[in-house]
């Protein structure tokens, strides 16, 4: 019988024009399925993001349903976009996306980390791994008795037990990341063991290849093993001295020559060509190498930009697809095959769970903390799917085996999140504490803020304003420097969180060589001032990182949050925004802050550079206009004043009708004490004191005004010399009276005085006439008066304007019972860190 087989399929086609059919040629047919893939796999990931799965599961399900299960069972869609005789250029594609995906897991394990794990995380590793992989054993028996019969016995037994054993790192990290439990002592010791697990899971399956071979010789076996030892020693001893050096050729600040990227990537297809000829997969040479660049230095962080998102956006997908049209879910059929998922799915969460929990019992872990701990340690992803497409094309497993453990790893990952959320809810009651204002009674007590900033642009204006900020007290200001990180999809969110975990090591470790830009000028900066500056780490995504910056403003028991605006001042002077996410983060925290709120609008306070404080030369313009958030802003600004190196000047709005007697229109005031009423929880009247629910609005009104004017007469009357002793210099402070018709005039006395550094003004003060067509719509967070400084050309484009919200207790009653998950925060601290619930 003669067999005649198809021609290969040829590259390109001329065109349909021309009378070819496009989908019979190999680009065009692999660019279809690559955006075929591509589209379908996010949408799906889109459907899934209210469930909070990772999108490897939306990747996983995506092939599954193109292959054989749903689509695929359309002969003609099968023939059509996924013929057999394309598979070949497909799986190659998958294998070089998975090459290069494998390089930047090696980039992202760092074995540093792994040699200094805890005893408690080992212990855990270590069960995690041995009794799942016994119970594999024990279920490859069974298997071998029913369904895979004539298989060989000793690579069968292997490939079940990885398969059982394995914990997907990354997978497990972006589940911890998203249910913000990366900081507590289960998410470090999840991430410490589930490290080591990949390494003994990436050593397990060298071994289960090495066993699989066609040649059953044990002598084939025995060379593979000592072959694949010599190439890591030749890796060790040839390839990183190499790296090392073109990594000590490439330092900070300094663009990375091509040459070295080049050679990087090379040598990752050049080790995967070597492992590949010695028998146990390409993937691990690129491993081995993205193990063995050095971590130091900027190094292989560029190499992780230059591909990771070509590798895990277009071509890692391809892989996933590749494994779901292997996996055809028809294949369990009957009580014997759907007997046996179950019995596989449940030796995969009985080893796991039950090895973890005995352990982590034995060690002394809550209960509560050792059943999630089970949980996390079932997560499966990319690397189990390797094991088993690995082992299917060894011939190991075959269809319905494969299928079997395919939808095992989809639901041990799937069920991670909703059990783990309903089991461990790390919540507690936030402690109540009395200064949330910067306007208080004892203007001696310590004054906290948490000053957030997204990247080393905001670090200079920042410094300036903690160094104006400081005050002459005994106790003065304690900053936590609260660095805002993205946590994405990208293989280096991955890195940055590992970075960030260390197994509990602060983020910012002074013990660790790096060279970090930020940690240098906080550091200075507190050395140089009576400031205590704590830096702080904040890794999530940007739709619920608001609530770590809530929530570590009330652990640390600040007063203010200082936020950056979500656009910054480019060099022509006009505002560019960094994107709607960042807006969207300052106004979910304004709703739920526990304490006043700032919003730096940055056109460089004190211009690119730290300014000394001797050499602090600053004007502030604070807007009065009434109510509690101008009261905030000039409280603030009092407080400023204190530095030696600024003058305030206090503008009050007046309507025609509201002049109150006896003030003089212009004066300057020095050496006043600036003692005030804390207006947090009551409007004050003499001795009369009485809440907002008392009251009608009109009344709310009145109460208002004479608030304004107590708070005023405390700062301006003779009666606030009283203290003088308490300050260590003198405060400038100008007052200025403008009565205003309208917002003609009030913008003409905002020119008069927009010769200064900084704009201090409240959110939502009562500036009915500066309404009329001057507030912008965009920016709701600035409040009417912020809006206009920010974004009118009549103004000053030069000074930078502060929007202050003060903390309304009134408003947040509704969030004073709800409980308060632990933020996603690593802070660098001389004191032991508690990380416990």
């Amino acid at each position: 019988m003669t067999v005649v087989c198809p021609a290969p399929m040829k590259a390109t086609s001329n065109g349909a024009w021309q009378g070819d059919n496009p989908l019979d040629y190999a680009l065009p047919l692999a660019i279809l399925q690559i955006c075929l893939v591509v589209v379908f796999t996010r949408s799906l990931a889109l459907l899934l993001r209210p469930l909070r799965q990772p999108r490897v599961i939306a990747e996983i399900i995506g092939g599954i349903l193109l292959g054989p299960s749903a689509f695929g069972r359309s002969q003609k869609f099968l023939h059509t976009v996924f013929p057999a005789r394309s598979m070949t250029v497909l799986d190659t594609l998958a294998n070089i996306g998975l090459l290069f995906f494998l390089f930047l897991v090696g980039l992202e394990l760092d074995i540093r980390a792994i040699r200094h794990t805890g005893k408690k995380a080992l212990g855990i590793a270590v069960a995690g791994i041995s009794l799942p992989f016994l119970l594999g054993v024990g279920t490859s028996v069974v298997l071998r008795a029913t369904i895979s019969r004539g298989v060989s016995t000793g690579p069968f037994l292997v490939f079940m037990g990885v398969s059982l054993s394995i914990t997907a790192f990354p997978v497990l990290a972006r589940i911890l990341a998203e249910l913000k439990l990366l900081t507590t002592d289960v998410g470090r010791m999840a991430m410490s063991a589930a490290a080591v697990n990949d390494v003994a899971a990436w050593i397990l399956l060298a071994l289960a290849i090495a066993l699989s071979g066609t040649n059953t010789s044990p002598l084939v076996s025995l060379w593979v093993l000592l072959t694949c030892a010599a190439f890591l020693v030749f890796a060790i001893l040839v390839l990183r001295p190499a790296l090392a050096l073109m990594a000590r050729r490439s330092p900070e600040g300094e663009p990375i020559k091509e040459l070295y990227i080049c050679a990087t990537l090379s040598l990752v297809l050049a080790s995967g060509f070597a492992t590949d000829c010695i028998g146990i997969h390409a993937l691990f040479g690129a491993f081995v190498v993205g193990i063995i660049v050095p971590k130091d230095g900027p190094f292989a962080g560029v190499l992780i930009e230059k591909i990771e998102d070509l590798v895990s956006g277009l071509l890692l997908p391809l892989y996933f697809v590749s494994s779901g049209l292997k996996t055809n879910v028809a294949t369990i059929k009957g009580a014997e095959s759907w007997g046996l998922l179950v019995l596989v799915i449940f030796t995969a969460c009985f080893g796991k769970i039950v090895g973890t929990l005995v352990v982590s019992l034995i060690v002394k872990v809550p209960f509560r903390e050792a059943v999630t701990l089970g949980f996390l340690m079932n997560t499966k992803g990319l690397v189990e799917l390797i094991v088993l497409n690995i082992g299917k094309d060894r011939k190991v497993l075959n269809d319905q085996t494969f299928a079997i453990l395919v939808l095992m790893a989809l639901f041990t990952t799937f069920i991670t999140t909703p059990i783990v959320t309903a089991v461990y809810k790390p919540a507690r009651k936030a402690k109540p504490y009395k200064h949330r204002t910067i306007q208080r009674n004892d203007l001696d007590t310590e004054l906290r803020m948490l000053a957030c900033f997204h990247s080393t642009r905001n670090i200079p204006s920042m410094i300036n304003l903690m160094e104006s900020s400081r005050g002459t007290r005994s106790r003065g200001l304690c900053v936590y420097a609260m660095h805002l990180m993205e946590l994405s999809e990208r293989s280096s969110a991955i890195s940055m969180v590992h970075k960030a975990r260390m197994n509990g090591i602060p983020f910012w470790d002074k013990k660790r060589p790096d060279h970090d830009q930020i940690v240098i000028a906080f550091e200075a900066y507190q050395q140089l001032s009576r400031v205590c500056i704590r830096p702080m780490t904040a890794i999530s995504a940007l739709h619920s990182i608001h609530e770590d910056i809530y929530t570590s403003a009330e652990e640390k028991r600040v007063a203010l949050i200082l936020l950056p605006f979500h656009k910054h001042q480019r060099l022509d002077g006009t505002l560019e925004s960094l994107g709607h996410s960042f807006h969207l983060v300052n106004l979910r925290v304004l709703q739920k802050a526990p304490c006043s709120v700032g919003i730096l609008v940055d056109r460089g306070l004190g211009g690119a550079t730290q300014v000394p404080a001797k050499d602090v030369s600053f004007e502030i313009t604070a807007f009065f206009f009434g109510g509690r958030d101008d009261r905030e802003a000039v409280a603030y600004g009092a407080r400023m004043a204190e530095h030696p190196g600024i003058v305030l000047t206090l503008v009050r709005f007046l309507l025609p009708h509201h002049q109150p007697e006896g003030n003089n229109k212009s004066f300057m005031m020095m050496g006043m004490s600036t003692k005030n009423n804390n207006n947090n929880n009551k409007i004050s009247n003499g001795d009369h004191q009485m809440t907002i629910g008392d009251v009608g609005m009109e009344d709310v009104e009145e109460e208002e005004k004479r608030a304004d004017e107590e708070f005023l007469n405390k700062y301006l009357s003779s009666s606030a010399y009283d203290n003088k002793e308490s300050l260590s210099s003198s405060l400038m402070i100008k007052y200025e009276e403008k009565v205003v018709g309208g917002r003609e005039e009030i913008v003409g006395v905002m020119k008069g005085v927009s010769k200064c550094n900084l704009f201090l003004v409240g959110r939502m003060p009562p500036a009915a006439p500066l309404l009329d067509g001057s507030s912008s719509t965009d920016c709701p967070e600035l409040g009417p008066v912020g809006s206009f400084l920010a974004s009118s050309d009549e103004i000053s484009t030069t000074a930078s304007v502060l929007v202050i919200q003060q903390y309304n207790p009134a408003a947040a009653a509704n969030n004073n019972n709800q409980l308060l998950h632990p933020a996603l925060v690593v802070e660098d601290d001389d004191q032991e860190i508690d990380m416990s619930v």
